[in-house]
């Protein structure tokens, strides 16, 4: 990692890589588009001979395999599953689905006056697909994270797909109770779930993380078919002037060990910590190749002036993973995908038990949205509802409002009721 002051001779070189990460959000898909749009072209125009050809090259499915993972293979996968390995994802499963159901948003009406009510319907979507990267490690969490909010808001239809998918993650399938399962991954696997093809009918929405051409194909699909957002490489931001060292820097590699490309930045006002987590990152990181890439790549200490200065820096960064001192802290922290709070909240414990949602905003997209919810799962319908008393009151209004506008046929519409019975 490198040590950036912020002050001084170096100011002005802090400033300008400040400016570079903020604008980390437009990275390129440039280099892989081509070569995505053209499997998302023969998906679309020539369904599963296309999804069967690609799934073979890419995901080392074999001629004589299904598709669709059987219920019969999930169940299997459970059984087999270390009884310690089941519990964790039963609890975790558990924290999950209770902070999902918090978070459910509710129907209401409400009369702001006599003869109006007004209100909204809470209505689960028809359909999703949560992808599940099968690559570098098996990332049965990333189940539990993309499917139990959409069972919580009620979705119908949860289509899974995964790539090569580990006994880990068949086996959470199993404990979810996902019935249609399929094992594609890349960028076929979201022209499959956007377009639909003779063996899978397509979703109305598309979750969850995945590589660059994941990513990708997800930007080139959004017109017709709904995401969640465009998830780039991890990051974490660890603002701390009480911090110990030793933590500080386990949790930078643990986020770091996800992608050669993750960012990790500490910012603190203290120079003697500032040096101490530099070196400890050093010594921690020696067995830890990925994490050692990330960290000599995009690895920072950010050694600034005051505690105000570092919470400006902080909330123009917009971090996926954000980890402050105490409570007091989340009183200034206006942008972040998650926020942990204090010594004894490692955020690998977000990732996998606490309950919130590790599918999180990246490239300064926390600065307009927080990370998956149910809320990504269901749709608001309002309501509305006059008496004859309602719209003698309002009418007059809306008529005036309407001949403002020009738009005689609203006014029409109106007037034609008012002082009706």
């Amino acid at each position: 990692m490198r040590l950036i002051r912020t002050i001084g001779r170096s100011s002005k070189q802090a400033e300008a890589l400040l400016a570079q990460i903020e604008r980390r959000g437009g990275t390129s898909l440039d280099a892989v588009l081509p070569a995505v749009r053209k499997i998302l072209r023969e998906v679309r125009q020539r369904g599963d001979a296309a999804l069967i050809r690609f799934a073979v090259k890419f995901d080392s499915l074999e001629r004589s395999q299904s598709l669709r993972i059987s219920i019969e293979e999930t169940a299997q996968a459970w059984r087999d599953l270390d009884p310690s390995l089941q519990r964790a994802l039963e609890t975790a499963a558990a924290n999950i689905r209770a902070f999902a159901e918090r978070q459910l948003p509710k129907s209401w009406q409400s009369s702001p006056l006599k003869g109006l009510t007004t209100g909204q319907l809470v209505r689960p979507l028809d359909s999703v697909g949560c992808y599940v990267p099968g690559g570098r490690h098996p990332l049965p969490s990333t189940m539990l994270m993309t499917v139990i909010p959409a069972q919580v808001a009620g979705v119908h239809r949860i289509v899974v797909t995964s790539p090569r998918p580990a006994a880990e993650t068949l086996a959470t399938a199993h404990l979810l109770g996902i019935t249609e399962f399929y094992r594609i991954g890349g960028s076929h696997a979201i022209a499959a779930l956007a377009y639909g093809t003779e063996s899978i009918p397509r979703v109305a929405k598309i979750v969850g993380p995945g590589n660059l051409y994941v990513t990708a194909a997800k930007r080139e699909v959004a017109f017709d078919c709904a995401i969640d957002m465009l998830a780039g490489p991890t990051e974490i931001v660890i603002t701390s002037d009480l911090g110990n060292p030793g933590s500080i820097a386990a949790d930078l590699i643990a986020q770091a060990e996800h992608d050669p490309e993750a960012l990790a930045i500490f910012i603190t006002t203290k120079e003697s910590l500032a040096r101490e987590v530099v070196a400890e990152t050093k010594q921690r990181s020696r067995q830890n190749p990925v994490a050692q890439q990330a960290l000599a790549k995009n690895g920072y200490v950010f050694l600034v002036a005051t505690s105000e200065e570092a919470q400006a820096i902080t909330n123009r960064l917009a971090p996926e993973h954000l980890t402050v001192d105490s409570e007091a802290d989340l009183a200034w922290v206006r942008n972040a995908g998650s926020v942990f709070v204090g010594e004894h909240s490692p955020q690998p414990m977000g990732d996998y038990i606490s309950g919130p949602n590790h599918t999180l905003p990246t490239g300064s997209m926390a600065t307009v949205r927080g990370g998956l919810s149910v809320n990504d799962f269901v749709k608001l319908i309002t309501v509305q509802e006059y008496t004859a008393q309602g719209l003698t009151q309002l009418g007059p209004h809306a008529l005036r409002l309407a001949d403002a506008e020009g738009l005689i046929g609203h006014a029409e519409a109106i007037r034609t009721r008012i002082g009706r019975k």
